[in-house]
Order: structure tokens, then C-alpha cells, then sequence
């Protein structure tokens, strides 16, 4: 098993706990399984991090557009203090969970090395595409993505 698989494995294990109220832990969880048949945007984001301003409201929009046909998008926050990712929340007042990861955890595991990344996740709960960075050019392109994923069934084994 690859360690970008293995780390995938866990994400279920590790949501769980931040659907449960654990998100602001010192070592926060996630359990994708909660999200099976769901298409899943997992975006890590910090608050001094320029990009992130700009894909806030894109992803603000695309929660606003496709939550109601499975897209679950969930942002991972890594600022060690947790009061800048508060005051940057105030900003863009998003509608989807946030975790808390001060201690960087989750971007660990993720091996995240920029801001922001991002990976979505089929209906399935396989990984299907990955971001480094936000480029407005690129919007059209993340949105097809999404789209396509929305368009999929979940599969049997």
C-alpha cells in the first residue's frame, strides 16, 4: 500500500472526530466514511495564506451550488493560533465545517506543501484530484471536476 493511499485510509478514521465536536483538539481526526456516497472537497488553508482568500468564495459558491447534490466540502485550517483563522473566518463566513489543525496533524499525514491544497474524493471515497495553490484561471476547470464527480454513481464492491 502507497503512503498517499494509506493516508486516504485513514481520512474516514480521522473525520469522524471532527463531525463528533472534537475538531478543535490538539490533534484533530477525520472519518470520510460519514460522507460515503457523497463527492468530498478537502481543502487545507491558512489565514495568512493570499490564494486562500480567493478560493474562500469560490468554495463558498461551490457549497452554495452543489451541497444539495452531494458535495461535502470540509477546510482545514493550519494556523497554530487559532484566533487568525477565527478573524479570517469572520471575513468569509463559510457554511461548510472547518477544522482546526494547529498542529499541523492532518497536513502531515496529507504531506501538504503549499497553501492551499486540496483533494477531492469520488462518491466511492477514492481520490480523484489533487491542487496545489488556487488559480482563478483555473475555476472552470475545478468546477468541471466536481461536476463530473457529482455525475458519477456510488459503485458496489
Amino acid at each position: 500500500m502507497t503512503p498517499v493511499l494509506r493516508r486516504l485510509l485513514l481520512l474516514p478514521l480521522l473525520l469522524a472526530s471532527a463531525l463528533f465536536g472534537t475538531a478543535h483538539a490538539a490533534a484533530p481526526t477525520l472519518n470520510l466514511d460519514a460522507y460515503k456516497g457523497k463527492v468530498v472537497y478537502v481543502d487545507f488553508w491558512a489565514s495568512w495564506c493570499g490564494p486562500c482568500k480567493q478560493s474562500f468564495p469560490w468554495m463558498k459558491a461551490m457549497h452554495e451550488k452543489y451541497s444539495k447534490d452531494g458535495l461535502v466540502i470540509l477546510a482545514i485550517n493550519v494556523d497554530q493560533e487559532k484566533s487568525k483563522a477565527d478573524a479570517f473566518l469572520k471575513e468569509f463566513t463559510p457554511a461548510f465545517p472547518v477544522i482546526f489543525d494547529s498542529t499541523g496533524t492532518l497536513a502531515s499525514q496529507f504531506k501538504v506543501q503549499t497553501m492551499p491544497s486540496s483533494y477531492m474524493l469520488d462518491r466511492n471515497g477514492k481520490p480523484r484530484f489533487k491542487h496545489l495553490g488556487f488559480h482563478d484561471a483555473k475555476r472552470a476547470v475545478y468546477e468541471k471536476e466536481i461536476h463530473d464527480l457529482l455525475s458519477e454513481s456510488v459503485t458496489t464492491p
